[in-house]
C-alpha cells in the first residue's frame, strides 16, 4: 500500500507539480482509519484530488514549505489530541512523552498547534490559498470556550488563528463539499458543518450571546453553551451566530451523517496502516503499536459523559458500518506480514453501541430536554447487543485471527438495561475478547458527583460486578475489572473522595493504584461547571476546586493504600477516651 505523499520527491516520483490540498497535523503520518487527517486526505483523493501531507512541520525554518503550495486549499489539524491536552496534565506540567511523536519524546507538538501552523503558513506564502481548520482542537474551540490553560474565555479559534474557515465534526462529507465548492468556484460560504466571519449576522440563525456578553457574565456564557451544545443534531440543529469584536462568526447547521453504505466506503479506502517511512527513520510511534490492527466499528457516541466531548465532535447518533465492511477489514489483516492474529480492539467511542439506535432519534434528531444516559437511562433507549454478540463471533471464526479484543470503553448500565441479550454478550466477553482485565469507567461513587459528571450510580455498577465475577467464576477464569477514576471533578469535595474510597475497598475490594485528576476541556459541560462555578441546569453554586495542590489530595485519599486496620483492645474494666477521628467521612 502507498502513502500520501509527504516529500518532494514523492511528488516529482507521481509527476504531480501542484497539489490540490495540503494537509498539516500535529501527529507523525500515521496512514490509518483511527488518524484524522490521514482518513480526510484518503477521502479526498479517493474523490480524484491530490493531496500531501506534512506532519509535526519544524517551526523555525521553511520545512512547511516542501510540498510547495496548494491549490485548492490547507488543512490544519493540531492532531488526533488537542496540542495542550497533549502537551499538559491537569496539573499543567508539561508532558515529557507524546504517543504521536516518533521516539516518544514530546518535542514536535507546539501548543495550540492550530494557531501555530496556521501563522507558519502565512509567514512563508503571503495571499495563499484558503486555510481550513479541522480536527478536534479546532471543532471543540469553533465557538467561544473556556480555555484551563490560560484560565479565561478564548474567543472562537478563526479569530484567533487567522485561518479562513473551520469545518468542524468528523468531515468526510463537509470536506468533499467544500473541495467541489473551491474549485468550481462557486460560494462556499453556506456549506453545512462549516464556520466562517462575516461582517453581518445571518439572521435566520440562532444569536448567541456575544463574546463581550461572555465575558462580563457568566450566566450569558451558560446560556450560549447551552445553545451551542443542543444544536449539533443535523436533523435539529439551528444554524448558530456570534457577536466577536464587531465581526460575527457564522455556523452553519452540522453536516448530514454518513449512512452505511458511505461509512463503509471511507474504512474500506487503501490505508497503509503504517508510519511513513519519513518519519519511521525518527523512531518508532507508540500509538501505531495500538491502532494498526484495530477495527473502528461505529462513529459517535450518545453517553453525554459532561466531562467528555465525543458528543460534540463526534455526534450523539450511532453510525455503524455493516459486519461485510468489518470483516473485510479483519480478513485483510491477516493478509499483512506484520499481523500476528491478535486485533487489537474492535469498537468505538463506547464498544457496545454497534448496531442499534433510538428510533425516535433517528427520525427528529437528539432530544433537548433528556440525555440518552446518564445517573439513569431513558426508558427510550432499548440497548440490544445481538448484532455485536454476532459480529464478534465471525470475526473470531475468520482463519488466522487467534484473538480480537474489545478494549474501548463499554458501558455497563446498557449491558444491565439490555434484558435479551446483555448477559449473553457479557459472557462472550469474558469467555474471548479480554485479556486478564477488563477496563470500566464508574469514574465515582458519590451520587452527587455522578449526577454532574452524568454517570450511572453505583447500583449499576454492582450489579453488574456481580455478573462479571460470577461469569469467571462459572468459566474456570481469573479476570479481573480495573476502573477509571475521577479526582477534583466539579461538586467534588474530599469528603466526596473518601465516599470513593469507602466503595473501592468496602464494596469493589480493591485499592486503586491510580485516578485521573479532572481536566476542563473545551467544548463541555464539565468545563463549564469548572469556570462558572454553577451547575447549569439549576442555576445553583456549586463547589469547585481549583488549587493545584488540593486536587492532588483528592487523588491521593483514593489511591493512597489504606492503613491496616488495628487490632481491636482487650476488654478491660478500665475506662479510657476514645481516641479522635483525624477525619470525618461521609
Amino acid at each position: 500500500m502507498s502513502f500520501l505523499p509527504t516529500t518532494a520527491a514523492e511528488l516529482k516520483k507521481r509527476g504531480i507539480e501542484k497539489l490540490d490540498v495540503i494537509l498539516v497535523t500535529g501527529d507523525a503520518y500515521i496512514d490509518s482509519p483511527y488518524i484524522g487527517v490521514a482518513v480526510i486526505g484518503r477521502v479526498l483523493e479517493n474523490a480524484g484530488y491530490s493531496v500531501g501531507i506534512i506532519a509535526q512541520p519544524d517551526m523555525r525554518n521553511g520545512d512547511i514549505a516542501r510540498l510547495g503550495e496548494p491549490r485548492l486549499f490547507w488543512g490544519v489539524s493540531g492532531g488526533s489530541v488537542d496540542s495542550m491536552v497533549a502537551n499538559y496534565t491537569a496539573n499543567k506540567k508539561f508532558r515529557n512523552s507524546d504517543d504521536y511523536t516518533p521516539g516518544g519524546k514530546n518535542d514536535k507538538r507546539p501548543d495550540r498547534a492550530v494557531m501555530q501552523y496556521t501563522n507558519l503558513i502565512r509567514r512563508h506564502f503571503k495571499d495563499t490559498a484558503p486555510i481550513v481548520l479541522g480536527g478536534i482542537e479546532a471543532s471543540l474551540r469553533r465557538v467561544t470556550h473556556y480555555d484551563f490553560w490560560s484560565n479565561k474565555l478564548r474567543r472562537p479559534i478563526l479569530f484567533d488563528a487567522k485561518a479562513d474557515i473551520v469545518l468542524y465534526g468528523m468531515a468526510e462529507r463537509s470536506v468533499l463539499d467544500l473541495a467541489h465548492a473551491l474549485r468550481t468556484g462557486r460560494d462556499y460560504r453556506a456549506l453545512r458543518g462549516l464556520c466562517h466571519i462575516a461582517k453581518e449576522p445571518v439572521k435566520e440563525y440562532l444569536q448567541l450571546p456575544s463574546f463581550s456578553a461572555c465575558q462580563r457574565d457568566k450566566n450569558a456564557f451558560i446560556e450560549m453553551f447551552d445553545h451551542f451544545y443542543q444544536n449539533n443534531d443535523p436533523l435539529s440543529a439551528r444554524g448558530l451566530c456570534q457577536e466577536v469584536d464587531g465581526r460575527y462568526l457564522i455556523q452553519n447547521p452540522p453536516a448530514k451523517y454518513l449512512d452505511t453504505k458511505e461509512l463503509d466506503r471511507v474504512y474500506d479506502l487503501p490505508y497503509a496502516r503504517d508510519l511513513h517511512p519519513f518519519y519511521k527513520k525518527r523512531g518508532k510511534v507508540k500509538a501505531l503499536e495500538t491502532i494498526r490492527f484495530s477495527i473502528t466499528t461505529h462513529q459517535g457516541c450518545w453517553g453525554e459523559c459532561n466531562f467528555c466531548a465525543i458528543g460534540v465532535h463526534q455526534g450523539r447518533t450511532i453510525r455503524s458500518r455493516s459486519q461485510d465492511s468489518i470483516l473485510n477489514e479483519a480478513e485483510n489483516f491477516t493478509k499483512d506480514p506484520a499481523f500476528k492474529g491478535i486485533i487489537s480492539d474492535v469498537g468505538g467511542a463506547t464498544a457496545n453501541m454497534y448496531g442499534y439506535e433510538c428510533g425516535k432519534k433517528l427520525k427528529h434528531g437528539t432530544c433537548a430536554d433528556k440525555a440518552c444516559t446518564g445517573f439513569e437511562a431513558c426508558s427510550a433507549m432499548k440497548p440490544d447487543h445481538s448484532e455485536q454478540i454476532e459480529l464478534l463471533r465471525h470475526i473470531r471464526g475468520i482463519k488466522g485471527v487467534k484473538k480480537a479484543f474489545v478494549a474501548s470503553g463499554v458501558r455497563y448500565d446498557l449491558i444491565n438495561e439490555d434484558k435479551k441479550h446483555g448477559f449473553e454478550y457479557l459472557k462472550e466477553l469474558v469467555s474471548h475478547h479480554i485479556s486478564g482485565q477488563m477496563k470500566i469507567a464508574p469514574e465515582h461513587a458519590s451520587d452527587r458527583v455522578l449526577q454532574l459528571m452524568n454517570k450511572p450510580g453505583t447500583d449499576s455498577l454492582v450489579k453488574f460486578k456481580k455478573q462479571f465475577d460470577r461469569l469467571n467464576g462459572e468459566l474456570g477464569k481469573k479476570q479481573f475489572l480495573t476502573y477509571y477514576l475521577i479526582a477534583a471533578h466539579p461538586g467534588c469535595d474530599e469528603a466526596q473522595m473518601h465516599k470513593l474510597k469507602d466503595f473501592t475497598s468496602n464494596v469493589l475490594h480493591i485499592n486503586p493504584e491510580q485516578a485521573q485528576i479532572f481536566t476542563p476541556t473545551p467544548s463541555t459541560y464539565s468545563a463549564l461547571m469548572y469556570y462558572t462555578g454553577v451547575e447549569p441546569k439549576s442555576g445553583k453554586p456549586i463547589f469547585v476546586e481549583k488549587d493545584p495542590g488540593r486536587k492532588e489530595k483528592q487523588k491521593r485519599i483514593v489511591t493512597d493504600k489504606q492503613p491496616p486496620k488495628q487490632k481491636k483492645r482487650p476488654h478491660s474494666k478500665k475506662r479510657y477516651n476514645k481516641p479522635k477521628q483525624n477525619h470525618k467521612r461521609s
